[in-house]
């Protein structure tokens, strides 16, 4: 039933631009900051920047080997930072701004340290990335999850001009920061919470179907809701722990698009596909022809 995930855990410095940036790689579906790997069992922002506990700003990355390789995020992770530097990056110096890599399941490990190995063969200076295991990870307050979602002009001391995303430049902001952000968009703000048209939903970045108008029903949720998608081949499905819950969350299997979750309290305890109108595009039933026309070769 679920997409098999994994888990990589990036310290980099600051971790507002380190989230920025590994957030918008194709295939990490969740970021969450944190402190990693240090000895205070409650660190908090204040406790870790005195230095005294240990702990590294991290980056806790959630993706689909499927689509991103371990290596690919790591390649795209040693173009922010500075490898060669301890306990800094950019203008902050620290303990808590080191760099490291630490996984969470073993197999992941050759992974790593072939990368950083490879690394080191073609460098003349030393390489101070951290690599070992996750031994403990603490999520960060609240105000700093998203932190650059929400404070576009904070401090960020990561190009985030280094990501090339103009394969979704026919988006909206709030289009791209849902589907790729795995954000969400207030309840009842929809486009399509209230409506009832005849038609299909396509996926919103590329167009493929993914829901009918027959199988979509009024559930109150403020979202548009569905009993079933087109078919289960166009979405996939992963356990999704964010915000400290566990949930089904639904993906477009084509795009890798975050579309929304999945729950069983429909009609009879029915499933519940809630969905957000932003991952979306309707096409009226009586421009179906022609819109299929256009997308065959």
């Amino acid at each position: 039933m679920f997409e098999k995930q994994q888990v990589i855990y990036l310290a980099g410095g600051c971790f507002w631009g380190v989230e920025a940036f590994i957030s918008r790689l194709k295939g990490v579906n969740n970021t969450e900051v944190g402190y990693a790997n240090g000895r205070d069992l409650a660190p908090t922002y204040e406790k870790v920047c005195t230095g005294k506990t240990g702990h590294a700003e991290t980056v806790k990355a959630t993706y689909n080997p499927k689509i991103i390789p371990l290596e690919e995020i790591l390649e795209s992770f040693f173009k922010i930072i500075d490898p060669y530097s301890l306990n800094r990056q950019g203008p902050d110096i620290g303990t808590q701004y080191r760099t490291g890599i630490y996984w969470q399941e073993e197999s992941q490990k050759d992974t790593v340290i072939n990368f950083l190995r490879e690394k080191q063969k073609v460098s003349p200076e030393r390489i101070v990335v951290e690599a070992r295991p996750i031994s403990s990870f603490y999520p960060a307050e609240g105000y700093h999850q998203k932190y650059l979602e929400r404070n576009p002009q904070g401090y960020c001391h990561v190009d985030l001009n280094l990501i090339n995303d103009e394969e979704f430049g026919h988006l909206s902001k709030e289009e791209y920061e849902i589907t790729q952000l795995s954000l969400t968009e207030p309840p009842f703000s929809g486009k399509y919470d209230d409506f009832f048209e005849d038609g299909v939903y396509v996926d919103v970045v590329d167009g493929e179907v993914l829901f009918s108008s027959d199988d979509k029903f009024d559930s109150g949720c403020g979202w548009p809701a569905f009993s079933k998608p087109i078919s289960e081949d166009v979405i996939k499905k992963h356990r999704d722990f964010s915000h400290g819950t566990t949930r089904i969350e639904v993906r477009s299997a084509k795009s890798n698009s975050h579309l929304g979750h999945l729950f069983h309290d429909g009609p009879g305890g029915s499933p519940r596909y809630c969905i957000n109108s932003a991952a979306l595009k309707f096409i009226p039933k009586n421009e179906l022809d022609d819109y299929f026309k256009d997308k065959c070769p």
